[in-house]
C-alpha cells in the first residue's frame, strides 16, 4: 500500500520523551529524522540556558524552519519525523503549512513525573526550571486535531507501548 508523504510531529513539554519516541518511530519506519533542537539561533539556546521562558517573536522563526525541512523532505517524496514543542495551536498552525500530511503525537504527562525525568537529564541547554512555563504555555490538541489523526498518548506508558500506539493510531506499517 502506498502512503502520502507524512511527517509526524512528536510534541509536548521539554522532558516528555520527544527524543526517545521520536527516534524510535523514525528507525522503525524508516523514516527521516530531526529535533527541533537543532533549529533554534543560538540566542534562543543562550536564552533557555540562562532560564529565559522564549516567547512568540523568538519561536516564528525556529518553526518556520522547521516547516521548511518538512516542505523540502515532501519534495523529495521522503516522510520524516521530528520533535517539536508545538505548544500552541498556532504553532502547529504554522507547521501544518508544510507539504505532506503532518500529524502531531502529543506525549502528555504530569508535571511531577516530567519534572523528574527533567532531574535526570544531562547535557541539555533546558533547565527544570522552565517547566512551569512551558505547562503554563500548553495548549492540548483541538478536537479537529484529533479528528484529523493527531494523537495524545500518556507517557506513563513504556516507549514500547507508546510506538506501538503511534502505529496502530496512525495505521501506519510496522
Amino acid at each position: 500500500m502506498q502512503y502520502p508523504v507524512t511527517h509526524l510531529v512528536v510534541m509536548g513539554v521539554a522532558g516528555s520523551g520527544k527524543s526517545t519516541i521520536a527516534a524510535a518511530l523514525s528507525q522503525q519506519l524508516g523514516w527521516a529524522y530531526a529535533e527541533a533542537d537543532e533549529f533554534h539561533p543560538q540566542s534562543n539556546i543562550d536564552k533557555m540556558t540562562r532560564g529565559v521562558p522564549l516567547q512568540d517573536e523568538d519561536r516564528w522563526p525556529w518553526l518556520r524552519e522547521i516547516q521548511g525541512w518538512m516542505t523540502a523532505h515532501a519534495a523529495a517524496g521522503k516522510s520524516a519525523v521530528l520533535t517539536c514543542s508545538a505548544l500552541k495551536l498556532s504553532y502547529r498552525q504554522l507547521l501544518s503549512e508544510a507539504k505532506g500530511r503532518v500529524l502531531f503525537i502529543h506525549l502528555d504527562g504530569g508535571a511531577d513525573l516530567i519534572g523528574q525525568r527533567m532531574q535526570g537529564r544531562e547535557g541539555h541547554f533546558m533547565p527544570p526550571t522552565l517547566l512551569p512555563s512551558q505547562l503554563a504555555t500548553l495548549e492540548p490538541l483541538t478536537g479537529n486535531e484529533l479528528a484529523a489523526g493527531s494523537l495524545r498518548l500518556d507517557i506513563s506508558n513504556s516507549p514500547e507501548e507508546i510506538v506501538t500506539a503511534v502505529l496502530a493510531g496512525l495505521m501506519l506499517p510496522a
